[in-house]
């Protein structure tokens, strides 16, 4: 197992540069990291500098050329700084590139606002077709990254320092983690965030479903797995996903509740833990919103 997520994407990212179609794209981010396969690729790692506008339209190119870009840099700067380059020179565009975002939601929290970025899956949301992955373990992260660069459409990779203390590679559909019983309260954890919701669950009657990939979302095994409550809880902005559950289920009597990063701005530094913590987020937080709604 790689240390972090960030490790482990850097490692996986040197593999499949044996690839001649692939180039990484960076913005001084984890160019460091990356000294070794700029050695070895040095024309197929390409920094920008603290250009991430531009690092996006250099992905656009080398797409339009037949190249299959993966471009990284912190969430904030990769989706919120550079979106309109994202909306015109991948989707307008109609080429695809592998986007590697790390820091999110609020793993460096101590930097302050400008590195926070729970609203990535939500903005990336607004345009069609994207695979968005979130791991919730470092052995996640290399498959998913394979699987992305060999396919041809736009998809999101967003790493985080929170990790569960088990990988389930295979969790794109839900995986039933613990199963309550027919009729049982669906709670889907997204991601990083499956450990605190199962030990929030832990002598309740929820059946917990997890997966690595919200997006397409499995409604297939949502509609197979919920019953009247469900309860979504993701790693990023609260109800990000809520449109595709109430779509899914448009035709039988449900209640949602969707917890996840609040929209208030914090206005704190602190710590990923402290940020987990105040959005109710940890096993504590989500027992008392599970109960609530529950009760």
């Amino acid at each position: 197992m790689s240390s972090t997520m960030r490790d482990a994407f850097v490692t996986s990212t040197e593999e499949v540069l044996a690839d001649p179609r692939t180039t990484v794209v960076l913005a001084d981010i984890s160019a460091a990291a990356f000294e070794p396969a700029a050695a070895r690729y040095p024309d197929r790692v390409i920094n920008v500098g603290i250009r991430e506008q531009l690092m996006i339209g250099v992905a656009g190119g080398l797409a339009l050329t037949g190249q299959r870009p993966i471009v990284h840099s912190y969430a904030p700067f990769l989706v919120e700084r550079a979106y309109e380059q994202i909306k015109l020179d991948l989707d307008h565009q109609d080429v695809g590139a592998v986007l590697v975002g790390i820091g999110g939601s609020y793993d460096r929290a101590a930097a302050g606002r400008t590195h926070l970025g729970p609203a990535d899956v939500a903005l990336l949301d607004t345009l069609d077709g994207w695979t968005v992955h979130v791991p919730g373990h470092p052995d996640e992260v290399r498959p998913l990254l394979r699987d992305a660069v060999c396919g041809q459409d736009s998809a999101y990779l967003r790493l985080s320092v929170q990790a569960n203390t088990q990988a389930h590679p295979q969790a794109g559909d839900l995986h039933v983690v613990r199963d309550a019983g027919p009729g049982a309260p669906l709670l889907v954890a997204v991601g990083p965030v499956l450990d605190a919701a199962v030990e929030a669950t832990a002598d309740r009657p929820v059946t917990v479903a997890y997966t690595h990939r919200p997006r397409p979302f499995d409604t297939a095994g949502l509609r197979a797995l919920a019953g009247t409550e469900v309860i979504l809880v993701e790693p990023y902005l609260a109800g990000t996903s809520t449109r595709v559950v109430s779509e899914t289920l448009a035709d039988r009597p449900h209640r949602l509740l969707a917890l996840g990063v609040g929209r208030g701005d914090l206005r704190r530094y602190g710590s990923a833990e402290d940020h987990e913590r105040w959005h109710g987020l940890d096993a504590a937080g989500l027992r008392r919103s599970v109960d609530a709604f529950l009760t």
